[in-house]
């Protein structure tokens, strides 16, 4: 790549005397020194998710001045651009339909430009993913800065969780426990600073998987949006970006399966969100690793929860980082990751721990103590999950791990808020919720209701948890006993979509397993003359997810983007 000499991609924009180099250097200049793009120095991209649609996002604009910083300091180039967000909290029909799209966007955005390396900019978790399925697509040397969780925020003197709070709070005004005007006034309590989830949500989950997968500076998975060791982290990865590009330290040299499995373990110990499985599968699919759903339950299971933190426990990510973040949670487990992967500061990430602190016994847990003796995401199967389904036991209660119930039966989410808290349903604490039509395919896009809320009913009962059962996803911030992610979805004849109300299903998270209490034969004929609906959109971006998305054992991908494309670009532009 580059002309002839020259190491460096951009050198095919910027080299040489003719019309279109001096179309590519003019244009650039702007003011920089005529050696800029003389092909000394690495141009970096810094691919940019901030925007004011995407709270969660919207000071990374400050954190790129400080990668800008560290890039000219060690002799690079940044150029900063954007890209498609995604705000989890604002966007319908939900962020994870976008997930693709904002990932091609990435893609298509490094690939087309004169970069030699690349920084991203993320936040909240759909921006997250998106980044990395775009640049592992790409393959070039890449480093990740998240822009950190939000302070922590109190609520009449307790600490207040963003997403595991609201869950909480909404459920206790729908049982009568909370006043309205209580609910409202805790509404400004929660987000006290720019940054993502404070709990262990998946924007918090990700930014740690991030860090585990070696793709980040160490420390750069917890350090709070609002402190200014983040900018330092952002300064730091800067001036670390631009010798990555001269060692040729690529994204797939850093992310291997035996990071894949270092991730896997990583999420089980600190009790991370079940998003983390889909979309470790996608980009797995995107570097084509083999890594299935199996190998959670291989290398998650027996895993223990080390990490306090709301859903699965009481602190918040700003008490997390000050116990001493993640490398303390990996010398706790190192004797369980894989030693051969590295990381991009060029180290394996099993020596980025060595002289790892534990400040707070309270937040993070000794390996031989822990919260939790077996936390890893479960991976289930039975008839009614032949491709598998997920759930946290750590965010469960511990009674329902192990139930046969009566299913009542949700054909949609338009269903199930019309039905819920109607005082005739038929409905009680051994029964399981089931709903249909939230799969990749049938909302679209998979969306977080998978944790529905208890009818009013047996809230005002004092009914906490049920088993719930669905082709959707649930927030990383949430909790319940709650299965998820079940495949093949109902929309795509899964069987799923054939239970009705009455028939028995029972989970048994130890065993792995889930079923309906049908045969074969009454299964086969309940699908006969079955019709998936008709989609809700039928044109743009809508219809070619519709038509081309996997289901979510694979990752919930668009099928024809599994796999790397390069950094190649066979035309140019003039």
């Amino acid at each position: 790549m580059g002309t002839p000499g020259s190491a460096l991609r951009s050198q095919d924009w910027f080299g040489g005397t003719g019309r279109d180099a001096f179309i590519h250097r003019s244009w650039m200049k702007r003011g920089l020194p005529d050696d800029v793009f003389d092909g000394a120095k690495p141009v970096i991209g810094i691919c940019n998710s901030a925007s004011e649609l995407t709270p969660c996002n919207a000071h990374l604009g400050q954190l790129a001045e400080h990668v800008k910083r560290g890039v000219w300091e060690a002799g690079g180039v940044p150029l900063e651009f954007p890209v498609m967000s995604l705000g989890e909290t604002l966007i319908r029909p939900t962020a994870m339909l976008l997930r693709n799209l904002m990932a091609m966007s990435v893609e298509e955005s490094i690939r087309g430009n004169p970069l030699d390396g690349v920084v991203l900019l993320s936040g909240c978790d759909k921006t997250t993913a998106a980044m990395l399925l775009g640049a592992a697509s790409v393959d070039l040397p890449t480093i990740v800065v998240t822009g950190g969780p939000m302070l922590s925020g109190r609520y009449r003197g307790r600490p207040v969780g963003s997403g595991t709070d609201v869950w909480r709070y909404s459920e206790e005004v729908r049982g009568g426990r909370m006043s309205l005007t209580d609910f409202l006034s805790a509404e400004s309590c929660m987000t006290r600073s720019n940054g993502h989830c404070n709990t262990m949500g998946t924007a918090s989950t990700l930014a740690c998987i991030v860090e585990a997968l070696g793709l980040s500076l160490p420390e750069g998975g917890a350090i709070p949006a609002a402190d200014t060791r983040r900018n330092r982290l952002a300064h730091l990865s800067g001036r670390r970006i631009v010798p990555m590009v001269a060692e040729d330290l690529r994204f797939s040299r850093v992310v291997t399966r035996a990071s894949m499995t270092n991730a896997i373990v990583t999420n089980a110990a600190i009790g991370g969100s079940t998003n983390a499985v889909v979309h470790l599968l996608a980009l797995a699919g995107r570097l084509g690793l083999d890594v299935t759903l199996d190998d959670f339950d291989v290398h998650g299971r027996g895993v223990p929860l080390l990490v306090n933190l709301m859903p699965s426990g009481e602190h918040l990510m700003e008490d997390f980082y000050y116990a001493g973040g993640l490398p303390v949670v990996l010398r706790e487990i190192r004797h369980l990751l894989a030693a051969d992967a590295t990381t991009v500061g060029g180290i394996p990430l099993v020596d980025t721990c060595t002289d790892a602190q534990c400040h707070d016994r309270r937040v993070i847990a000794t390996f031989d103590q822990p919260l939790v003796a077996d936390a890893g995401i479960a991976v289930l199967r039975g008839n009614l999950a032949p491709d598998g389904a997920v759930i946290k036991p750590s965010a469960a209660s511990p009674h329902l791990l192990h139930h046969t119930g009566r299913a009542v039966v949700f054909s949609s989410i338009e269903d199930f808020k019309a039905r819920i808290d109607d005082p005739d349903i038929d409905i009680d604490a051994d029964s399981v919720m089931v709903l249909q039509g939230c799969g990749p395919r049938g909302y679209p896009g998979m969306p977080e209701v998978g944790n529905m809320p208890l009818p009013a009913k047996l809230l005002a009962r004092g009914v906490t948890d049920v088993v719930r059962v669905s082709d959707a996803r649930m927030s990383g911030t949430a909790y319940g006993t709650v299965v998820l992610h079940v495949a093949p979805e109902s929309h795509a004849g899964g069987p799923l979509a054939f239970v009705c109300d009455g028939d028995t299903i029972s989970l048994d998270v130890p065993n792995g397993s889930l079923t309906v209490h049908l045969d074969d034969g009454e299964l086969r004929r309940r699908s006969l003359g079955w019709r998936p609906p008709e989609p809700a959109y039928d044109r743009g971006y809508y219809r070619l997810y519709v038509d081309t998305v996997n289901q979510a054992n694979l990752g919930a991908d668009l099928e024809f983007l599994r796999g790397a494309s390069g950094h190649d670009v066979a035309r140019g532009s003039h």
